[in-house]
């Protein structure tokens, strides 16, 4: 899922911004554009972010940090945070050992390409080879008919598998009154099924682009003269398509999402290019706890480690470097304390268990060829993946950490995906989440209807081939659809438990409408912990295979693909507690 954009170098972020952040206590964020006259950080290939942990004020943080010199870019004052830019080699020994400052670790670089790095969201479509192999070609969808049913809807067997319809539980409940935050690589806000339910007041964006090749680990050239989109876009189109299945509106046109009424809030913390850095995550995940948002979804795991190990005694097996462990130990403490600053807030946090066909639940886990993502040294020189077997007390965050409630992934079928993750006890409930391999043997299998259809920013597809210069689809993988006004919107097919994730996120806006307590405002609550019982409680049940073993080698995979399913009918580790269901949940 690469993108063919021509780099070009410009202005990224300005210095000003971080004076009226610490005066005010405010949110951490980027995305306000200068006045005329200040000074801007430029790229450089020398230059790297920082994120400075500290205990004390963030005056003596930022005197610390200037003498070891850094230049502070933004302040995360409920997590006691700071993001730097340098150029200083020796900045981070400088600071480690300074009174008030309890870690540093390297952001990313600024402007720094890694050869040969795929874009983080390749794996939601059937590669090339598999597209070939099941003739596809541009087709056209049928439009349903039916009162108050979307023209779309027919194609959308995930809302059907889990009766989020006209005649199920939108009966009971729609999400009016519910705010549901998507930390992603954002939202397109101009798409006609995501606007009505947009929240442009709410939304932030924490990233900067990094400008450089698209097809690598940078977004490409900046959009923006500062870099920084604004808070209404999304040049990823992974967010987009979240969004949509959360709460695309029902509006006569394309689709509708599992909670078609609820406040879409984009809380963007994702690279157009798909990777999530520290800071922008912890601000992401602090931001909806200052808001009190009802439910995010979080479809990624935090760059540039897989899993997050405490210490050496971790590795079972690969070299790791002392600074890396620290790095991991860093990561993995500060995106846990800020998951449980969210959850503390009244925030239900719903997250995607990994496309890595991994038992999450074993006391081992393998780590071959993901981590460390970006470059890890100073000068910006790539460093090789490390093959590594770690135990199971490194995490994968945010998805990991105790308030969030896992999700894995299945097909139409109801089968678990052959890419998801797994683990009796890992995993807390399945939700659909497509799976292009599904119904072997049947006229069915290798078909994008078996994937999720959702909304697709137009600019994006038509920058990645899926669709032509007068927006339409190039092959059956995406629909176009219009109404009688001649408005027009864009979806396409993806798979992934990025699918399966805001299915999950949007049942949950179901039952915050359903029983929850009014707020001021007219808005919805409950709390978490109710959140996940009755979604889990209600939750459709699914047994294991016979043999306690799916097997997904008929389906062209190799062994290492095949699933030991433990647990019972109630409760196991391909399915969790059951596949959510969005009319059971607000009965």
């Amino acid at each position: 899922m690469t993108k063919h954009r021509t780099p070009y170098a410009v202005a990224l972020a300005f210095v000003a911004l971080i004076a009226s952040s610490i005066a005010a206590g405010a949110a951490p964020t980027r995305a306000t554009a200068p006045d005329a006259g200040t000074s801007a950080r430029q790229p450089s290939g020398s230059a790297q972010e920082y994120v400075v942990a500290f205990t004390g004020s963030s005056d003596a943080a930022v005197a610390t940090v200037t003498k070891a010199g850094g230049q502070v870019v933004s302040v995360n004052e409920g997590m006691h945070l700071a993001l730097v830019e340098t150029k200083s080699s020796s900045f981070a020994s400088k600071v480690s050992g300074a009174t008030g400052v309890r870690g540093v670790i390297r952001n990313h670089a600024v402007g720094e390409t890694r050869p040969g790095m795929a874009h983080r969201y390749a794996a939601n479509r059937p590669n090339v080879e598999e597209e070939h192999a099941a003739g596809k070609a541009a087709g056209s969808a049928k439009a349903s008919r039916g009162r108050g049913v979307e023209p779309l809807a027919n194609l959308q067997w995930d809302m059907q598998m889990i009766g989020a319809t006209p005649t199920g539980a939108w009966k009971k409940a729609t999400g009016k009154g519910v705010d549901v935050a998507i930390i992603d690589t954002g939202i397109d806000a101009s798409h006609p099924d995501i606007a009505p339910n947009f929240d442009s007041r709410r939304s932030r964006n924490f990233t900067m682009d990094i400008p450089g090749p698209a097809d690598l680990l940078n977004d490409g050239p900046c959009e923006v003269p500062t870099c920084i989109d604004p808070a209404n876009v999304d040049d990823g189109g992974h967010g987009t398509h979240v969004a949509g299945t959360v709460g695309a509106a029902r509006n006569g046109l394309g689709i509708a999402g599992v909670a078609p009424d609820v406040k879409l809030i984009n809380l963007r913390a994702g690279q157009d290019s798909g990777f999530f850095f520290l800071y922008e995550t912890v601000a992401a995940l602090t931001e909806a706890g200052n808001l009190h948002v009802d439910v995010v979804n979080m479809s990624f795991f935090t760059d540039p480690w897989l899993y997050n190990c405490a210490s050496r005694d971790d590795y079972i097996s690969g070299e790791v470097s002392d600074a890396q462990i620290a790095e991991q130990a860093l990561i993995r403490q500060l995106v846990l304390e800020a998951v449980k600053y969210a959850s503390d807030r009244g925030v239900t946090l719903v997250g995607a268990a990994g496309n890595e066909h991994a038992n999450m639940a074993l006391p081992t886990r393998a780590d071959l060829e993901t981590s460390p993502d970006f470059p890890a040294l100073p000068d910006g020189t790539p460093v090789n993946l490390t093959p590594r077997v770690v135990k199971k007390s490194c995490l994968d965050l945010p998805n990991e950490a105790p308030q969030v409630i896992g999700v894995s992934s299945v097909g139409p079928s109801t089968t678990k995906a052959d890419y998801s993750n797994y683990g009796l006890g890992d995993v807390e409930v399945s939700a659909p989440g497509g799976w292009f391999r599904d119904f072997f043997g049947t006229p069915q299998h290798r078909t994008n209807q078996n994937l999720i259809l959702s909304s697709y920013p137009l600019h994006v597809a038509i920058e990645e081939g899926l669709a032509d210069e007068n927006g339409n689809p190039t092959d059956d993988s995406s629909v176009k659809s219009c109404n009688s006004r001649g408005v027009c919107g864009f979806y396409h097919y993806l798979q992934g438990t990025s699918m399966a994730s805001p299915h999950a996120a949007g049942v949950a806006a179901l039952i915050i409408d359903r029983f929850g307590h009014h707020t001021r405002g007219g808005g919805r609550a409950l709390s978490p912990t109710t959140v996940q019982r009755i979604m889990e409680r209600t939750a459709t049940d699914h047994a294991c295979p016979a043999g306690g073993v799916e097997d997904y080698t008929d389906e062209g995979r190799d062994p290492s693909f095949n699933a030991v399913c433990d647990g019972t009918t109630a409760e196991n580790g391909l399915y969790g507690e059951g596949i959510v269901s969005a009319v059971n949940a607000v009965r």
